[in-house]
């Protein structure tokens, strides 16, 4: 067993393998150990999420290794005894079954008798909601492919390293894709969203040779009521004139959800959104509306007050009866029915936060407002037009909204070079003795391809490795700095995959997370690397 820094609020417990991994979760799930926050086991790892302020690495690593001394050694996982079985039914017609064919030395028909053959064990959840890694069955050894695609059909069934899978929606992916079920994996109307669990039991089956009647889990009225709630009775509304480039709601996001395959996500900056909310006195966590680079225009139907902060941008405002000024600064103010502001362009930074006071009335999805950008979990992106109700303040225990202003943040404007600190770590190890040097320093580029989930970096310089092998999915943080065989890096942000299959190098300090998120496109980033910790132990 060892123990690998990820981040500097996280630990990665790494096993000899799938049986020994699992043993140690379920040990550690039943022995609530102080200070942790999520657990989310992989193939042959368990990312451990901690809290510093209630425990410390070296106390957190101490503690699982005395779970560990008390398991039974001889203990094996109990397979295909217990969980339900799924059936199904799978057209065998991917595009990458005559390879995977040839790779494994079979023909194609070998290949569908052996993955029907067998009956597959779900062992844990990740990548995205309803995605289950399918362990055991035929055993197959199939690499990823060498580029993986923009675009996975949903329902595409693949195979990964010596996993089988189902793409529970389209994404980005990179196994290789043998058939496709008309089964959705992933559905919000039913009682259990995911049609396969960890722990249950999947037998595959050829459509083209078998009818398999499926029953689909029913819906629970009262399940998805406490689900997706809205408040009722709204005071006043926020009409949304122009949304600009992205408009979403965030909030503090989904904790605890791995199990499903489900990130935190949340809003990517949580200084800006505990700053607009503080200002018009709400609860640190209540929902914001975090806005990409500005331009947007809203009008009050009944008396508000409004806080726009994070990104630095002028907010303007214009009276039903014709007056006009202009606010600078992350500041609070209010609005008259009639009244309508815009949010300018940003000069610094890249996202805004808006917070009303009562909070904004939407939609609750998974015990959460915030919208999953990978996941496609939360309220839809918002569009010119709509009107979004504003609670009472009775709905919502307010704070002291004092000081009405807030000093503005040192943030990054476009073509400025930013200096974030980096944890090294978990896979260090699997790059060249000079990739930490080549990572901090040389200046990384912040392409247009950055979003949500990431930010997608250039470098001249490429991070080379010293391993080519598959490495096991394992759980990512926010802040990862995965490696793609490009050797270009890729910053994960709040709405990465929860788990992933390249080796990650280090990740971005906690305390400069909300700054990665406000870097603009075209701005540099070099990396300082901190000293490595001397409290791990292996």
């Amino acid at each position: 067993m060892r123990f690998l820094p990820a981040g500097d609020q996280a630990l990665l417990v790494e096993l000899p393998d799938l049986t020994q991994t699992m043993q140690l979760y379920r040990a550690l799930s039943g022995a609530s150990l102080e200070g942790v926050r999520e657990m989310v086991p992989a193939a042959q790892t368990i990312l451990v999420h901690f809290y510093p302020w209630h425990t410390t690495r070296c106390s957190l690593v101490q503690s699982i290794q005395q779970v560990h001394a008390q398991l039974d050694k001889q203990q094996e996982l109990q397979r295909g005894t217990s969980g339900t079985l799924r059936v199904i039914p799978v057209h065998y017609d991917g595009e990458d079954l005559a390879d995977v064919a040839e790779l494994l030395g079979l023909s194609v028909a070998q290949v569908v008798a052996q993955h029907t053959g067998h009956v597959y064990d779900a062992a844990f959840a990740g990548f995205a909601p309803g995605f289950v890694y399918l362990s055991g069955g035929a055993n197959f050894q199939v690499p990823r492919r060498t580029t993986p695609r923009t675009r996975v059909p949903a329902g595409s069934v693949a195979l990964g390293g010596n996993f089988s899978a189902i793409y529970p929606s389209a994404s980005p992916g990179g196994w290789q894709l043998i058939g496709r079920t008309d089964i959705r994996m992933w559905d919000l109307a039913r009682e259990a969203p995911a049609y396969v669990q960890p722990g249950d039991r999947v037998q595959f089956v050829d459509a083209a040779r078998r009818v398999v009647h499926i029953s689909l889990p029913k819906a629970d009225i009262s399940e998805r009521n406490r689900l997706s709630t809205y408040v009722p009775q709204a005071q006043a509304a926020i009409e949304l004139i122009s949304v600009g480039l992205q408009t979403l709601v965030q909030d503090a996001g989904r904790p605890g959800l791995s199990g499903l395959g489900i990130s935190e996500s949340g809003a990517l900056d949580r200084t800006a959104m505990r700053d607009a909310n503080r200002l018009v006195g709400n609860p640190a966590d209540t929902p914001v509306l975090e806005n990409v680079l500005g331009q947007l225009q809203f009008k009050s139907h009944g008396p508000t007050t409004l806080a726009v902060t994070g990104a630095r941008a002028a907010v303007t405002i214009r009276t039903a009866q014709g007056a006009t000024w202009v606010l600078e600064g992350q500041r609070a103010f209010a609005l008259n029915d009639g009244d309508e502001a815009h949010v300018g362009a940003p000069a610094a930074g890249v996202r805004c936060y808006v917070a009303v006071r009562g909070g904004w009335l939407v939609e609750l999805v998974l015990g959460s407002c915030a919208m999953d950008t990978l996941a496609q979990i939360g309220p839809a992106p918002l569009q010119a037009g709509q009107h979004v109700p504003v609670g009472s303040l009775r709905q919502l225990a307010l704070q002291c909204a004092e000081p009405w202003s807030l000093p503005p943040r040192d943030l990054p404007a476009p073509g400025d070079t930013v200096v974030l600190d980096v944890v090294p770590g978990p896979r260090t190890d699997w790059f060249a003795p000079q990739a930490l040097d080549v990572l901090q320093t040389q200046p990384w580029t912040v392409t247009p391809q950055s979003n949500r989930i990431g930010i997608r970096l250039q470098g001249t310089q490429l991070l080379a490795r010293s391993r080519h092998d598959e490495l096991p999915s394992e759980g990512t943080v926010v802040g990862a700095i995965q490696v793609p065989i490009s050797g270009q890096p890729v910053l994960f942000l709040a709405d990465h995959p929860l788990t992933g299959g390249y080796p990650v190098i280090g990740a971005v300090a906690s305390h400069h997370l909300d700054l990665a998120a406000q870097i603009p496109v075209g701005c540099l980033i070099r990396f300082r690397v901190l000293p490595e910790r001397k409290d791990i132990a292996s």
